[in-house]
Protein backbone atom coordinates (compact mmCIF):
# COMPACT_ATOMS: atom_id res chain seq x y z
CA UNK A 1 0.00 0.00 0.00
CA UNK A 2 1.41 3.33 -1.03
CA UNK A 3 1.96 6.22 1.66
CA UNK A 4 -1.17 8.01 -0.18
CA UNK A 5 -4.07 5.15 0.11
CA UNK A 6 -6.46 5.47 2.92
CA UNK A 7 -6.95 2.41 5.25
CA UNK A 8 -9.85 1.55 7.18
CA UNK A 9 -8.52 3.53 10.18
CA UNK A 10 -7.97 6.52 8.07
CA UNK A 11 -11.19 6.38 7.02
CA UNK A 12 -12.42 6.45 10.31
CA UNK A 13 -10.34 9.31 11.04
CA UNK A 14 -11.40 11.22 7.46
CA UNK A 15 -15.06 10.62 8.88
CA UNK A 16 -14.13 12.63 12.01
CA UNK A 17 -12.69 15.57 10.34
CA UNK A 18 -15.60 15.69 7.82
CA UNK A 19 -18.46 15.73 11.04
CA UNK A 20 -15.94 18.58 12.79
CA UNK A 21 -15.76 20.72 10.06
CA UNK A 22 -19.65 20.10 9.16
CA UNK A 23 -20.45 20.91 12.56
CA UNK A 24 -17.78 24.27 12.59
CA UNK A 25 -15.86 22.73 15.75
CA UNK A 26 -14.46 20.32 18.11
CA UNK A 27 -17.35 21.34 21.21
CA UNK A 28 -20.34 20.70 18.45
CA UNK A 29 -18.74 17.37 17.28
CA UNK A 30 -18.02 16.24 20.28
CA UNK A 31 -21.44 14.74 21.65
CA UNK A 32 -22.67 13.71 17.78
CA UNK A 33 -19.39 11.96 17.67
CA UNK A 34 -19.12 10.77 21.50
CA UNK A 35 -15.71 11.54 21.85
CA UNK A 36 -13.29 13.46 23.61
CA UNK A 37 -11.63 16.36 21.94
CA UNK A 38 -8.45 15.06 22.60
CA UNK A 39 -9.52 11.54 20.71
CA UNK A 40 -11.11 14.40 17.56
CA UNK A 41 -7.78 16.01 17.47
CA UNK A 42 -6.07 13.05 17.29
CA UNK A 43 -7.80 11.33 14.30
CA UNK A 44 -7.60 14.94 12.76
CA UNK A 45 -3.91 14.75 12.75
CA UNK A 46 -3.56 11.21 11.48
CA UNK A 47 -5.67 12.92 7.96
CA UNK A 48 -2.84 15.98 8.34
CA UNK A 49 -0.47 13.69 8.71
CA UNK A 50 -1.21 11.60 5.65
CA UNK A 51 -1.85 14.66 3.31
CA UNK A 52 1.20 16.28 4.12
CA UNK A 53 -0.64 19.48 5.16
CA UNK A 54 -2.27 21.81 7.55
CA UNK A 55 -6.23 21.60 7.37
CA UNK A 56 -7.36 23.50 10.21
CA UNK A 57 -6.72 26.18 12.44
CA UNK A 58 -7.95 25.17 16.58
CA UNK A 59 -7.10 27.61 19.15
CA UNK A 60 -8.47 30.20 21.59
CA UNK A 61 -10.01 32.06 18.01
CA UNK A 62 -12.04 29.23 17.26
CA UNK A 63 -12.26 26.39 14.63
CA UNK A 64 -11.46 27.34 11.13
CA UNK A 65 -10.47 25.51 7.90
CA UNK A 66 -7.76 26.06 5.82
CA UNK A 67 -7.77 26.45 2.47
CA UNK A 68 -6.75 22.66 1.92
CA UNK A 69 -9.16 21.91 4.30
CA UNK A 70 -11.90 23.31 2.34
CA UNK A 71 -10.68 21.45 -0.57
CA UNK A 72 -10.50 18.31 1.55
CA UNK A 73 -13.82 18.71 3.19
CA UNK A 74 -15.59 18.74 -0.28
CA UNK A 75 -13.66 15.84 -1.70
CA UNK A 76 -13.89 13.66 0.96
CA UNK A 77 -17.38 14.53 1.69
CA UNK A 78 -18.36 13.51 -1.89
CA UNK A 79 -15.96 10.61 -1.65
CA UNK A 80 -17.30 8.97 1.68
CA UNK A 81 -20.62 9.65 0.40
CA UNK A 82 -20.03 8.13 -2.66
CA UNK A 83 -19.06 5.02 -0.56
CA UNK A 84 -21.54 4.59 1.40
CA UNK A 85 -23.72 4.19 -1.36
CA UNK A 86 -22.79 1.33 -2.56
CA UNK A 87 -24.73 -1.27 -0.38
CA UNK A 88 -27.67 1.15 -1.52
CA UNK A 89 -27.33 0.98 -4.86
CA UNK A 90 -26.53 -2.95 -4.98
CA UNK A 91 -29.38 -3.82 -3.35
CA UNK A 92 -31.60 -1.28 -5.53
CA UNK A 93 -30.47 -3.64 -8.19
CA UNK A 94 -32.20 -7.05 -6.69
CA UNK A 95 -35.49 -4.20 -6.53
CA UNK A 96 -34.62 -3.75 -2.19
CA UNK A 97 -33.99 -0.30 -1.64
CA UNK A 98 -31.82 0.65 1.53
CA UNK A 99 -29.66 3.03 3.52
CA UNK A 100 -30.35 6.48 4.08
CA UNK A 101 -31.77 9.43 2.22
CA UNK A 102 -30.92 12.73 3.55
CA UNK A 103 -33.12 15.09 3.15
CA UNK A 104 -32.81 19.58 3.60
CA UNK A 105 -35.94 21.70 4.28
CA UNK A 106 -36.92 24.96 5.77
CA UNK A 107 -38.37 25.52 8.53
CA UNK A 108 -41.78 25.81 9.43
CA UNK A 109 -43.27 24.49 6.16
CA UNK A 110 -45.23 21.50 7.92
CA UNK A 111 -48.03 24.30 8.48
CA UNK A 112 -48.79 24.75 5.49
CA UNK A 113 -52.13 23.30 4.74
CA UNK A 114 -50.95 22.50 0.84
CA UNK A 115 -47.87 20.35 2.27
CA UNK A 116 -47.91 16.91 1.78
CA UNK A 117 -44.16 16.74 2.80
CA UNK A 118 -45.12 14.37 5.82
CA UNK A 119 -47.17 12.07 3.78
CA UNK A 120 -44.46 11.27 1.37
CA UNK A 121 -42.53 10.19 3.89
CA UNK A 122 -45.13 8.25 5.16
CA UNK A 123 -44.97 6.65 1.70
CA UNK A 124 -41.07 6.20 1.48
CA UNK A 125 -41.19 4.23 4.49
CA UNK A 126 -44.30 1.82 3.21
CA UNK A 127 -42.76 1.16 0.11
CA UNK A 128 -39.16 1.30 0.90
CA UNK A 129 -39.27 0.28 4.94
CA UNK A 130 -35.08 -0.33 4.71
CA UNK A 131 -34.84 3.15 3.65
CA UNK A 132 -34.15 5.66 7.09
CA UNK A 133 -34.56 8.91 6.14
CA UNK A 134 -32.45 11.68 7.38
CA UNK A 135 -34.19 15.54 8.13
CA UNK A 136 -32.66 18.58 8.68
CA UNK A 137 -33.85 22.31 8.84
CA UNK A 138 -31.44 24.78 7.58
CA UNK A 139 -31.68 28.65 6.46
CA UNK A 140 -31.58 29.19 2.55
CA UNK A 141 -28.10 29.77 2.51
CA UNK A 142 -27.47 26.18 4.60
CA UNK A 143 -29.71 24.17 2.45
CA UNK A 144 -27.35 25.53 -0.88
CA UNK A 145 -24.15 25.29 0.84
CA UNK A 146 -25.18 21.11 1.88
CA UNK A 147 -26.82 20.00 -1.50
CA UNK A 148 -23.39 21.50 -3.38
CA UNK A 149 -21.70 19.53 -0.69
CA UNK A 150 -23.81 16.70 -0.68
CA UNK A 151 -24.55 16.56 2.88
CA UNK A 152 -28.08 15.98 1.12
CA UNK A 153 -29.89 14.65 -1.37
CA UNK A 154 -33.04 16.61 -1.83
CA UNK A 155 -33.46 20.24 -0.69
CA UNK A 156 -37.52 21.70 -0.40
CA UNK A 157 -37.55 25.12 -0.18
CA UNK A 158 -38.73 28.50 -1.79
CA UNK A 159 -37.93 28.98 -5.20
CA UNK A 160 -37.94 32.63 -5.37
CA UNK A 161 -34.40 32.72 -6.74
CA UNK A 162 -33.74 29.92 -9.18
CA UNK A 163 -30.34 28.46 -10.35
CA UNK A 164 -29.26 26.67 -13.54
CA UNK A 165 -27.12 24.01 -11.59
CA UNK A 166 -30.68 22.95 -9.69
CA UNK A 167 -33.25 20.87 -11.16
CA UNK A 168 -36.48 21.83 -9.68
CA UNK A 169 -39.97 20.02 -9.08
CA UNK A 170 -42.52 22.08 -7.91
CA UNK A 171 -44.63 21.11 -5.04
CA UNK A 172 -46.97 24.12 -3.58
CA UNK A 173 -47.13 27.74 -3.22
CA UNK A 174 -46.34 29.80 0.07
CA UNK A 175 -48.18 33.40 0.49
CA UNK A 176 -45.93 36.44 2.39
CA UNK A 177 -47.66 39.44 3.92
CA UNK A 178 -45.65 42.11 6.43
CA UNK A 179 -47.86 41.76 9.71
CA UNK A 180 -47.57 43.47 12.65
CA UNK A 181 -49.05 42.90 16.02
CA UNK A 182 -53.00 44.18 16.48
CA UNK A 183 -52.41 45.81 19.24
CA UNK A 184 -49.42 47.96 18.73
CA UNK A 185 -49.63 51.03 20.13
CA UNK A 186 -47.86 52.83 17.56
CA UNK A 187 -49.43 50.75 14.79
CA UNK A 188 -53.04 52.14 16.09
CA UNK A 189 -51.08 56.24 16.23
CA UNK A 190 -51.02 55.14 12.51
CA UNK A 191 -46.95 55.06 12.71
CA UNK A 192 -45.53 53.11 11.00
CA UNK A 193 -43.23 50.24 12.60
CA UNK A 194 -39.95 49.31 11.13
CA UNK A 195 -39.47 46.05 9.10
CA UNK A 196 -37.58 43.30 10.71
CA UNK A 197 -34.95 42.54 8.33
CA UNK A 198 -33.55 38.90 7.36
CA UNK A 199 -31.43 38.29 4.32
CA UNK A 200 -34.67 37.96 1.76
CA UNK A 201 -35.40 38.71 -1.29
CA UNK A 202 -38.98 39.67 -1.07
CA UNK A 203 -37.71 41.97 2.35
CA UNK A 204 -35.32 43.59 0.34
CA UNK A 205 -37.84 44.66 -2.33
CA UNK A 206 -40.11 45.43 0.45
CA UNK A 207 -37.23 47.87 1.45
CA UNK A 208 -37.15 49.62 -1.85
CA UNK A 209 -40.56 50.64 -1.46
CA UNK A 210 -42.34 53.51 0.45
CA UNK A 211 -43.53 52.95 3.90
CA UNK A 212 -40.80 50.67 5.11
CA UNK A 213 -37.58 51.38 7.26
CA UNK A 214 -34.93 49.07 8.25
CA UNK A 215 -35.65 47.65 11.70
CA UNK A 216 -33.49 44.99 13.85
CA UNK A 217 -32.10 41.77 12.23
CA UNK A 218 -33.84 38.63 12.65
CA UNK A 219 -32.90 34.80 11.79
CA UNK A 220 -35.37 32.85 11.09
CA UNK A 221 -38.96 32.86 11.38
CA UNK A 222 -39.53 32.17 14.98
CA UNK A 223 -37.29 35.19 15.64
CA UNK A 224 -39.20 37.35 13.70
CA UNK A 225 -42.27 36.03 14.74
CA UNK A 226 -40.76 36.93 18.50
CA UNK A 227 -39.82 40.35 17.70
CA UNK A 228 -42.89 40.85 15.55
CA UNK A 229 -45.33 39.88 18.52
CA UNK A 230 -43.15 42.57 20.86
CA UNK A 231 -45.39 44.74 19.29
CA UNK A 232 -42.92 46.96 18.24
CA UNK A 233 -41.76 46.29 14.82
CA UNK A 234 -43.40 44.62 11.40
CA UNK A 235 -42.58 41.18 9.99
CA UNK A 236 -42.77 39.35 6.74
CA UNK A 237 -44.45 36.00 7.67
CA UNK A 238 -45.91 33.31 5.27
CA UNK A 239 -49.81 33.27 5.86
CA UNK A 240 -49.68 29.93 7.42
CA UNK A 241 -46.91 30.50 9.97
CA UNK A 242 -48.80 33.88 10.73
CA UNK A 243 -52.04 32.23 11.35
CA UNK A 244 -50.32 29.69 14.14
CA UNK A 245 -48.59 32.64 15.30
CA UNK A 246 -51.85 34.45 15.54
CA UNK A 247 -53.80 31.74 17.92
CA UNK A 248 -51.46 32.86 20.75
CA UNK A 249 -50.85 36.91 19.69
CA UNK A 250 -53.50 39.13 17.29
CA UNK A 251 -52.29 39.96 14.58
CA UNK A 252 -52.92 42.03 11.02
CA UNK A 253 -51.95 42.87 7.97
CA UNK A 254 -49.92 46.25 7.44
CA UNK A 255 -52.13 48.45 4.99
CA UNK A 256 -50.96 48.65 1.74
CA UNK A 257 -48.81 45.32 2.56
CA UNK A 258 -47.49 43.32 -1.41
CA UNK A 259 -48.73 39.50 -1.11
CA UNK A 260 -45.49 37.37 -2.60
CA UNK A 261 -45.94 34.06 -3.78
CA UNK A 262 -43.46 31.73 -3.09
CA UNK A 263 -42.59 28.53 -4.95
CA UNK A 264 -42.03 25.45 -2.72
CA UNK A 265 -40.26 23.06 -4.45
CA UNK A 266 -37.96 19.58 -3.99
CA UNK A 267 -34.62 20.86 -5.25
CA UNK A 268 -31.77 18.51 -6.50
CA UNK A 269 -28.00 19.38 -7.98
CA UNK A 270 -28.38 19.11 -11.65
CA UNK A 271 -25.01 17.73 -12.69
CA UNK A 272 -25.41 14.88 -9.85
CA UNK A 273 -27.11 11.39 -11.02
CA UNK A 274 -29.56 10.86 -7.67
CA UNK A 275 -29.93 7.42 -5.81
CA UNK A 276 -33.11 5.44 -6.71
CA UNK A 277 -34.25 6.38 -2.79
CA UNK A 278 -34.30 10.11 -4.19
CA UNK A 279 -36.26 9.27 -7.16
CA UNK A 280 -38.74 7.21 -5.20
CA UNK A 281 -39.09 10.04 -3.11
CA UNK A 282 -39.09 12.63 -6.16
CA UNK A 283 -42.29 10.29 -7.72
CA UNK A 284 -44.40 10.26 -4.43
CA UNK A 285 -43.83 14.25 -3.70
CA UNK A 286 -45.15 14.93 -7.07
CA UNK A 287 -47.96 12.58 -6.78
CA UNK A 288 -49.17 13.84 -3.40
CA UNK A 289 -48.69 17.48 -4.39
CA UNK A 290 -50.16 16.91 -8.43
CA UNK A 291 -53.88 17.74 -6.62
Amino acid sequence: MSKTEFDERNLRSLRIFCAVAQAHGFAAAEKELNLSKASISRHIREVEEKLNTRLCERGPRGFELTRAGRVALEVASSALRALDRIKPEIDAVGGLLSGTLAIGITEHIVTAKACRVPEAIAELRRRAPAVRPEVQVMSFAQLNQALRERRVEIVIRGSYRKERTFDYLPLFVETHRVYVRADAARCKAGTPLPLIYREHPFVDDLLEKPGFTKGPIAAGLEAIALLLTSGDYAGLLPEHYADKVGEHYPLSVVKGSPAYRNGLCAITEASRPISRNAELFLEILADLHSG
